[in-house]
């Protein structure tokens, strides 16, 4: 009889991902990077039949006859997302969240997550660990990649559309690319947010200007690098917030993490249009009924509907993994406007989380915790 090994895995908390440097942006935005070309050569999978999927989210319904089953609140959802990735990382893993924009009034995270790294081979837990940060410095440096690429090297004014996490994490990307940034101009829901934000920014990036505006056209107009990070709700994108071509800077590059629409002018071909991912996209326009930037309010899933319309050829969208492979160029002149739709991808995920359990390792961070010492039905 053979007695199978025992299994321990390591649990980061917060505090833990903080020492092992969830923070690190410039070194968040190097993995990611890392991890584009990877999707670019294929050396990875995400779930669904193209491998390519966000992952599997639980909805809730309008009307139930069950008290106790929550109302389909804005932001309110359960999502797992698995994914393997190749390379130097080799791992698997999944995060799972739960999310409501009402946590806020309980003075909790709009999304609470964990995350599971695992090994490929065995299917074993590596580690179990906090995801909030892991997530807000993934999604943020896959921007820093895009403004690495494809904005101006002398960038100085970005301009934000709301001051939350996402955009503390996209503009820490933005300034471990582009250095000479020394404005920012920001539109928030409410004076408080916007304070919040310049506390936040002239702590961590003291040679900042902060200047508060009150239009999206202030947000865009004059702006070398623009983002929208507002979250709300989804169904209509007559209510996502819009940028108008007429608004844009020449050279100007824009990064979408968020819901964000475009008037037809920017639709043209005047503009570069990538994904972070083209096959993220596709996987949503299979998923989703048409059209599919009504359910998943990202501008990428607005291109994928203009291809399925007609009225942009598929030949027309970048991926910014070739881009970051170096297969296509990225900016090609100082007057070139550009934007970027981020989806965000569970690969993400693992190749962050591997680097931060990898370090956790190295310096003895976290508690090891034991799974079992002989599985009870091997």
């Amino acid at each position: 009889m053979s007695t199978a090994p025992q299994i321990d895995f390591l649990y980061l908390s917060e505090p833990d991902m903080i020492r092992a440097g969830v923070t690190d942006m410039a070194a968040c935005v190097d993995t990611m990077e890392e991890m584009l070309t990877l999707l670019h050569a294929g050396d990875y999978r995400m779930a669904g039949s193209n491998n390519d999927s966000h992952g599997a989210m639980v909805v809730f319904p309008d009307e139930s006859p069950f008290p106790a089953m929550p109302k389909p609140t804005a932001d309110r959802r359960f999502m797992a997302m698995p994914a393997y990735l190749g390379g130097s990382f080799g791992t698997s893993g999944c995060k799972w969240y739960g999310s409501n924009i009402a946590n806020r009034e309980k003075g909790l995270p709009r999304s609470i997550l964990m995350f599971t790294l695992n090994d490929t081979d065995t299917g074993a837990p590596l580690a179990f660990m906090s995801a909030n940060l892991l997530s807000a410095y993934r999604t943020g440096a896959i921007p820093g990649v895009g403004a690495r690429h494809l904005a101006r090297e002398d960038a100085e004014v970005v301009g934000i559309l709301g001051p939350g996490v996402m955009a503390r994490t996209s503009l820490a990307a933005f300034l471990a690319v582009r250095p000479g940034i020394r404005t920012v101009k920001v539109k928030g829901r409410s004076a408080a947010s916007v304070d919040a934000f310049r506390a936040w920014a002239l702590a961590e990036h003291p040679h900042l200007e902060i200047i508060d505006v009150d239009t999206i056209e202030e947000v865009v107009r004059g702006s070398d690098i623009v983002t929208f990070c507002t979250s709300g709700e989804t169904g209509d994108p007559s209510t996502y917030p819009l940028v108008k071509r007429e608004w844009v800077k020449p050279g100007a590059f824009l990064s979408m993490p968020a819901s964000a629409d475009i008037d037809e002018a920017m639709e043209g071909p005047g503009v570069r249009k990538i994904a972070d991912n083209i096959g993220l996209y596709e996987a949503w326009a299979d998923e989703l009924p048409s059209p599919a930037h009504h359910h998943v309010p990202v501008i990428g899933c607005k291109f994928m509907d203009l291809i399925a319309e007609g009225r942009m050829d598929a030949a027309d969208l970048e991926d910014l993994g070739a881009i970051a492979a170096g297969v296509v160029p990225g900016r090609r002149d100082d007057e070139e406007i550009s934007i970027l739709s981020v989806g965000g991808m569970p690969v993400e995920d693992v190749a962050w989380g591997t680097v931060l359990y990898r370090r956790a390792v190295a310096q003895g961070i976290g508690v090891s915790l034991n799974l079992w010492e002989t599985p009870a039905l091997a």
